[in-house]
């Protein structure tokens, strides 16, 4: 699911290719399944979300995520949500899963009141470190990271003061901060199990090191984070996108490592 609502950018690249690298590892070791991408655009279309996809990646997407409350592809996304949920709940062969992305997590929180969505005082780009939480160490989509994790970030908002209790009771899991302590460096919400079936990321695990270079490349971007960050951090972060252990690792596990395991939950039934 696109949920750039028009505008160019370097996510669904991104996506594209990680989903084609999926889908070539699954026919390689079997050779009769049939694989299809369905690719909706639902912010800026109003085209229907299909039901009757397995798997949903939704990414992120620029302005507020109140945007397009009470339009009819907001309905849309709020009962694949739910019929998700449902579906994981019941398990079996019929059994879907969605993965939301920056703007979509902020979709999925709002939708579920698990935390208070609001404006950062600024904008916060490049690429940053993840935190996970004691939780998150141990849930298979971070536990390769051990405590923390690099991604890029590109955000306006965030998602603050978790409600537990409600997280709870949805069958969800806390699973990375911004901070260690959720307090030092920043206090948002960066990475949840939602509820059965649905996970989710403040940050792009998608981004690979061209598209981080695209951006860097525009000079009104580059100018803007050393403004923000200084010169320092802006080469430590050009270190970074060289460094296999921390873009390119995350880029390479979070993604193809959710998609390979909900394959395997829906194959196992399916025979």
């Amino acid at each position: 699911m696109d949920m750039n609502n028009g505008h160019v950018n370097q996510a669904m690249r991104c996506l594209r290719g990680l989903t084609a690298a999926f889908f070539e590892r699954v026919q390689k070791h079997n050779p009769g399944v049939s694989c299809e991408v369905v690719e909706v655009s639902p912010r800026d279309t109003n085209a229907p979300i299909p039901a009757d996809c397995d798997l949903y990646l939704s990414s992120g997407g620029p302005g507020s995520p109140f945007d397009g409350e009470g339009e009819p592809w907001t309905l849309d996304y709020a009962r694949l949500l739910d019929g998700v949920v449902e579906s994981a709940i019941q398990g079996g062969a019929d059994r879907r899963a969605l993965f939301a992305i920056c703007y979509s997590f902020e979709l999925v929180v709002h939708h579920y009141q698990l935390a208070d969505v609001v404006p950062r005082a600024d904008r916060k780009f490049g690429v940053m470190p993840i935190y996970t939480t004691p939780v998150g160490q141990q849930h298979p989509l971070l536990s390769p990271f051990g405590d923390r994790l690099f991604a890029f970030e590109h955000r306006n908002w965030e998602a603050v003061n978790l409600d537990e209790r409600r997280l709870g009771g949805l069958g969800g899991q806390l699973l990375a901060r911004e901070s260690r302590d959720g307090i030092s460096k920043g206090r948002a919400i960066l990475g949840l199990q939602v509820a059965p079936g649905v996970e989710a990321v403040q940050f792009h695990p998608e981004a690979d090191r061209a598209g981080v270079m695209s951006w860097l490349a525009r000079p009104e971007q580059a100018a803007a984070f050393k403004a923000t960050y200084g010169e320092v951090t802006y080469h430590a972060m050009l270190r970074t996108l060289d460094d296999p252990r921390r873009l390119a690792r995350t880029y390479a596990l979070v993604i193809p490592g959710w998609l390979g395991r909900c394959f395997n939950e829906i194959a196992g039934p399916r025979g």
